[in-house]
């Protein structure tokens, strides 16, 4: 059977991926910050269910999880780097220690995953990284710059992960969700305490206690975690998976508007070759 490492496993998305996991009777290695948030997924499946307390920005906790998980199972054969949150600021307004965790959360953290994991699969010839991004990885919105950012770098990673690690028979799979009813946009929801007047009427309305959508988002997270697993167990994954029909409708309108840019500027941009002889 599979073994799947699973991050940020307490609530929302990853939480519902771990259930669907282990009620296939799959090995599952749940990660928390407060490992008491997955116990009652120990209990109920104690024979392949591995809960470890995990800070991904810790590479200590990191380094750790990979040596249990694979002295517990003898292999991973699925990551999924789903720990993270949302941070809503002004560029203006982003604080240096927010946005220094939010890349160490985010960012670096998935990376430090995917590297703990690697040697094992390299060794195999097999395994699958699943990266979990976000619409905002494809265009970002006022007071969604940071976070933007932090996905942005994620998906630019994992587009040169996969044709590094592709020949050696690991499949890289980024997933973009849309909005989904977890607690993205409630507890998990960070921003700044610095706020800056001009920014009322853009990033000001999109601040979290003008959060309108908490609760009444469209997706649903369990649905989205099994849209998750069959993408993982294909044969011939996309690079990236879009959950939702917001997604759908939000990269849909992004693509357009690029391409349109694309053809309004194309004479410029041609004219920067070298003159053909």
């Amino acid at each position: 059977m599979p073994t799947w490492l699973i991050t940020g496993c307490s609530t929302g998305l990853g939480r519902h991926l771990a259930q669907a996991v282990l009620e296939r009777g799959w090995n599952a290695v749940i990660t928390t910050r407060d490992v008491l948030r997955v116990q009652d997924l120990a209990d109920t499946y104690p024979g392949t269910a591995l809960p470890i307390a995990l800070d991904v920005s810790d590479r200590a906790q990191v380094a750790e999880t990979v040596r249990q998980a694979e002295a517990r199972f003898g292999r991973i054969d699925v990551l999924v780097n789903n720990a993270g949150h949302g941070y809503r600021a002004a560029a203006d307004e982003g604080e240096e220690g927010d946005v220094d965790e939010l890349f160490a959360t985010n960012f670096f953290g998935p990376i430090a995953m995917v590297k703990a994991v690697l040697p094992g699969m390299r060794a195999r010839r097999h395994g699958t990284i699943v990266n979990i991004s976000s619409i905002a990885g494809r265009g970002s919105q006022p007071g969604s710059g940071y976070y933007s950012a932090t996905k942005f770098a994620l998906e630019g990673m994992s587009d040169a992960l996969r044709r590094e690690v592709g020949p050696l028979g690991i499949k890289v799979l980024v997933v973009e969700p849309g909005a989904f009813r977890t607690d993205f946009s409630g507890r998990s929801l960070q921003q700044s305490g610095t706020v800056i007047a001009d920014y009322n009427d853009t990033a000001g309305r999109r601040r979290k206690e003008n959060e309108t959508t908490h609760g009444r988002q469209p997706g649903d997270p369990a649905r989205g975690a099994q849209a998750i697993i069959v993408g993982a167990e294909s044969d011939n994954p996309p690079f990236r998976l879009l959950l939702g029909s917001d997604a759908i409708q939000h990269v849909r309108a992004e693509l357009a508007a690029q391409v349109q840019e694309l053809e309004a500027w194309k004479a410029l941009s041609l004219t920067t070759d070298f003159p053909q002889a």
